[in-house]
């Protein structure tokens, strides 16, 4: 399997009848070389013995709930790591996370007056596709770096040896994750009544971690005059348990197809790795492995779009993914760069709404604004971020359509990987806490800033359709 770039020059194959492994008959990008295929295909094998991580059922239900994002009546955060580690893994690691995540949501929810659908990138996001095949490191030409899924991040060449035990080892992880998110958000510390308690102790003294404490005793404060009404929370679930929903990049298409199920109510298949997956800018050919996997999955499928898109490229996306045209089956994720979106995003929107796509819009304003300072850290700027944002709902109001949502890399640690913020983050100050497998993410108080940021683009952009 070719790492290659993100164009193909293979002629595709005759189409044939889907299955789990047809993708196999097409040319496939930015796969590991696994030095020993019988161990690679024995490792699959395992994967597809082991139990699904999801269920046919839960991916059904983020599908009608992002139906509703497409019609405009509802609005997806979805965010997380760059990469997930095998090194950093413990329960107050996800806590974190899904605090900053639930904070965000109770911004945007309230801000915005819209349900928020929450998606984490968490609980199976262990690879990347990578601009480069190789880096070099003191002198030393390596293999890049393409996540814990695939080989270890240490600077060697025996590090970089591709593993397909790894996905063995994702699996397990990500149950364990999946297990610890399903208690937190089904067992009381999602409930609305904890909404103080989700405020960091390193964020509560910022400014974003004082306004949200503003929000969040506007919202018991609610909650006591609906209670004091005579209306009975305790028999409102919504109140007191949300919605959680998984997702990663499905670039390796061995782990993918090692995890894909027949569902046995439909008959249909479902990759059961995550609730819902997206298919990468690099591997969006419509003649691709990564295409003809997913158009046979029922999941909700997102794509990356990124600058070089043509309106021909998104309606040919489309009509390869969701065919059927069913809302919320397929979501188009744009990142194009603060400085372009205004101006090419525009005819995307115009081509599939024209051609009755029933597609949600959401935004990743992080991919397109990297940048390498003069220390060699890649970064990214918050006000580029936000700059992006900005130009994502600006294009969709000239077009009369509804940005769907935004798609965000952070973490709820205390990083120092992007610049800005209220308590900026200078370029003297990467190095402090410089943490990231791969891509710079956001701090918890970065975060939060965003969320109200967007939640004011919300609140001023035109009624929901």
């Amino acid at each position: 399997m070719s790492q290659g770039t993100r164009e193909s020059t293979e002629t595709p194959p005759e189409p044939t009848a889907w299955s789990p492994s047809s993708w196999r008959a097409y040319p496939a990008l930015h796969q590991p070389e696994w030095p020993d295929p019988e161990k690679a295909e024995a490792a699959r094998a395992r994967l597809a013995s082991l139990p699904p991580l999801v269920f046919a059922g839960e991916a059904r239900q983020l599908r009608d709930a992002l139906g509703e994002v497409a019609a405009g009546r509802a609005f997806v955060l979805q965010a997380g790591d760059c990469a997930e580690s095998f090194h950093d893994f413990s329960a107050p690691l996800i806590r974190d996370k899904l605090k900053i995540l639930l904070q965000m949501a109770a911004v945007l929810t309230y801000g915005g007056m819209l349900p928020v659908v929450k998606v984490g990138r968490i609980a199976g996001q262990f690879a990347k596709a990578r601009t480069s095949a190789t880096e070099t490191v003191d002198g030393v030409e390596l293999t890049s770096f393409r996540g814990h899924m695939v080989h270890g991040e240490a600077p060697t060449l025996e590090a970089r040896v591709p593993d397909p035990e790894r996905m063995l080892q994702v699996y397990h992880q990500s149950a364990a994750t999946l297990n610890l998110l399903r208690a937190f958000t089904k067992g009381g510390f999602a409930d609305l009544m904890q909404v103080h308690a989700w405020n960091q102790e390193f964020v509560a003294n910022s400014p974003e971690g004082r306004r949200y404490e503003v929000i969040a005793s506007e919202i018991e404060r609610a909650l006591r005059f609906m209670a004091a009404c005579g209306i009975d929370l305790t028999s409102a679930p919504q109140l007191h348990q949300i919605d959680f929903w998984t997702s990663h990049e499905g670039l390796v298409l061995d782990h993918e197809e090692g995890l894909t199920r027949r569902d046995s109510l439909t008959g249909e298949w479902y990759d059961c790795s995550a609730h819902t997956l997206w298919i990468g800018e690099r591997t969006r050919q419509p003649d691709g492995a990564h295409v003809e996997f997913f158009s046979g999955v029922n999941n909700p499928i997102g794509c990356k779009i990124g600058p070089d898109a043509s309106p021909e490229d998104v309606l040919l996306l489309c009509e390869r993914l969701n065919p059927g045209r069913i809302p919320g089956r397929l979501t188009l994720i744009s990142r194009m760069g603060a400085d372009r979106i205004f101006d090419l995003l525009p005819p995307l929107l115009r081509a599939v709404h024209e051609a009755g796509h029933p597609v949600a819009w959401v935004c990743d304003p992080m991919h397109a604004n990297v940048f390498t300072t003069e220390s060699g850290l890649k970064t990214r700027h918050l006000d580029a971020i936000m700059g992006e944002i900005e130009g994502f709902f600006a294009a969709h109001r000239q077009e009369g359509t509804w940005p769907g949502g935004v798609h965000l890399e952070f973490t709820g640690e205390d990083v120092t990987e992007c610049l800005g913020g209220s308590e900026e983050v200078h370029e003297d100050d990467l190095n402090l806490r410089y943490m990231t497998l791969c891509d710079p993410r956001l701090n918890a108080r970065q975060s939060l800033d965003l969320a109200f940021r967007v939640a004011e683009l919300m609140r001023r952009y035109p009624t929901a359709r």
